[in-house]
């Protein structure tokens, strides 16, 4: 009785003129599950009839809703997918080909789903022949698509081994293949060499060449295959970095296929490191061929890669490292380090305890790069953690070559360093000095950083007279308000009058855009020894012509909530 009392009140939900989504989507939930529970208490008491009278109707049942709510949105692609996921978890292969058919109707544009139902063509239904057909109407809507041909090349070749399984079985039960017809081109992978040939013109571009080659990888028939391809990439993209690197990664592979068993760990390390070598022969030459920044790049990444492998030979660790520090260097004499890759060079340098070429590398960095305050923080870092005497002289250098708009972060480090370091006179005149340098908005910053130091190395009337000082001067944040709220309520004898002065010239700011800050004002008034509640109903008619928009609406339930004590 709950069960038809439930589902007749979503049927009439469907049922209505203006038809809602979700009201499907519920319909549906509600099926499944109920589907779900069937099967769980069918297993539990062992119970197997009747199931054509009750999961087949359900089942039917569910189908017509995701049909009905398809052929209403036919845009939401989420709903066809759960529909397919719904068909695939109740085996409904024959529903689901008509929704793929449908559904490939409509949403051709999207490749990913064609690439779906072909799999599923492949791999559930065991179809080549529909999954072909299917990838070669995708490609007449996405000629230029490098996954579909990706896709198509894969199921070509599992189509190729396939048949190859089955002809082996049939030898081994010397059966006879009179009318099974294996033709030895497709076994060798002759369809999929078509595609890639096909793909390799209207596609451009090393990325897909690699994509292709690493499938073809997968399958053990496609030497020949993987010869044209290779041969291919190397005549049509010999200038690209990508190519490199590949050659040259493909050396760690070469060395690996031979056999290495009964090999001792001192033989395995030298056999290792004469692989890497082999990989960075290749490496040099192609820096020589193709001397761009994006070649060091793969060099140093490769570099990079090998030393970071954990290895038990400390020589081996040593060699990699030299040789990581020698490829930057090489990189760095011919002006094609990038900045990202100074900063990993750097990094190496600390790591590697050689402090002194690492404050080298930092100058080139900022000789190269004057413009960038990323590479001047670098610096400045490596000269202060090495504690060294012209950390001032440096900071002088970097605010004069970087323009003033991005100079803040280069500021917040130079006072963060005096604090710790220089004398309370030099760090004042420092903050006096940033306020002044930093662009408007970057000096509100400042401003806060300034008043929490003057509190913490001056205590409270210094703070108090610095606060009123920097208010002469737009612009604030709420945060500088905030902090000098916070150190007077630090006070042992906190006084309300000084919290009122202080909110006031918050909400002068920042009354018209932020609830919160009414409210505090209100709370402060209603907890503090010398507030005034009766103040409460002024601040809060003040809230209210103040605030704009949307904001009226939520200061008035969040002071209802603060009148009944939960807020």
């Amino acid at each position: 009785r709950a069960v038809l009392r439930k589902a007749s009140a979503l049927e009439y939900k469907i049922q209505r003129r203006a038809l809602r989504k979700e009201d499907f989507i519920n319909y549906i939930q509600y099926e499944v599950n109920l589907l779900e529970l069937i099967k769980k208490r069918r297993a539990r008491i062992g119970y197997s009839f009747k199931k054509d009278e009750i999961e087949h109707s359900i089942l039917h049942r569910v189908h017509s809703l995701f049909n009905r709510a398809t052929g209403k949105w036919k845009d939401d692609v989420q709903l066809w997918l759960s529909h397919v996921a719904f068909c695939k978890q109740w085996n409904a292969k024959h529903q689901l080909s008509k929704v793929f058919s449908t559904m490939l109707a409509i949403h051709s544009n999207k490749p990913a789903l064609w690439i779906m139902a072909a799999k599923w063509e492949m791999e559930t239904r065991l179809s080549s022949e529909s999954a072909r057909h299917l990838f070669l109407r995708a490609l007449r809507f996405h000629p230029e698509c490098p996954k579909l041909y990706q896709e198509y090349f894969r199921m070509e070749l599992m189509h190729a081994e396939k048949q190859r399984k089955e002809k082996k079985e049939f030898e081994q039960a010397k059966m006879d293949l009179g009318e099974f017809n294996y033709s030895e081109e497709i076994l060798n992978g002759e369809m999929a060499r078509i595609v890639y040939r096909d793909a390799s013109q209207k596609i451009k571009g090393v990325e897909f060449q690699l994509a292709v080659l690493s499938i073809a990888k997968l399958f053990d028939f496609t030497q020949d295959l993987q010869k044209e391809i290779l041969e291919s990439l190397q005549a049509r993209y010999a200038d690209d970095p990508l190519t490199w690197d590949y050659m040259a990664r493909r050396e760690l592979e070469l060395g690996s296929l031979q056999p290495t068993e009964n090999s001792t760990k001192q033989k395995k390390v030298s056999e290792m490191a004469q692989r890497e070598e082999r990989c960075c022969a290749v490496f040099d030459e192609a820096v020589g061929a193709v001397p761009t920044e994006d070649m060091w790049k793969c060099y140093i990444t490769f570099c990079l890669e090998r030393y970071n492998r954990k290895t038990n030979s400390e020589e081996l660790k040593q060699k990699r490292l030299e040789r990581t520090l020698s490829v930057f260097s090489k990189a760095h004499e011919s002006n094609l380090l990038s900045e990202a890759l100074y900063k990993q060079w750097l990094q190496l340098l600390l790591d590697s305890s050689l402090s002194e070429k690492a404050v080298e590398v930092a100058e080139a960095a900022t000789r190269h790069f004057s413009q960038s305050v990323e590479t001047w923080q670098m610096r400045l870092r490596v000269l202060i953690q090495l504690k060294r005497d012209d950390v001032t002289q440096c900071f002088e250098e970097a605010i004069k070559h970087v323009k003033s708009k991005g100079t803040l972060p280069l500021w917040t480090l130079w006072v963060e360093w005096s604090e710790g370091t220089n004398s309370k006179e030099d760090t004042q005149a420092l903050y006096q000095r940033s306020l002044h340098a930093t662009t408007p908005a970057e000096s509100v910053t400042m401003k806060e950083m300034y008043l929490d130091w003057t509190y913490r190395s001056s205590g409270y009337k210094k703070a108090k007279r610095l606060f009123t000082s920097l208010c002469e001067n737009r612009p604030f944040s709420l945060d500088f308000f905030r902090k000098m709220i916070q150190i007077e309520k630090e006070q042992e004898s906190c006084k309300m009058l000084h919290l009122r002065e202080y909110y006031e010239r918050a909400l002068r700011e920042f009354g018209s855009t932020n609830t919160d800050l009414w409210l505090d004002y209100i709370k402060e008034e209603l907890s503090h020894p010398q507030g005034k509640p009766e103040n409460c109903g002024s601040i809060h008619w003040r809230a209210m012509k103040m605030l704009q928009g949307d904001l009226v609406e939520d200061f008035v339930s969040k002071y209802t909530l603060l009148q009944t004590g939960h807020l």
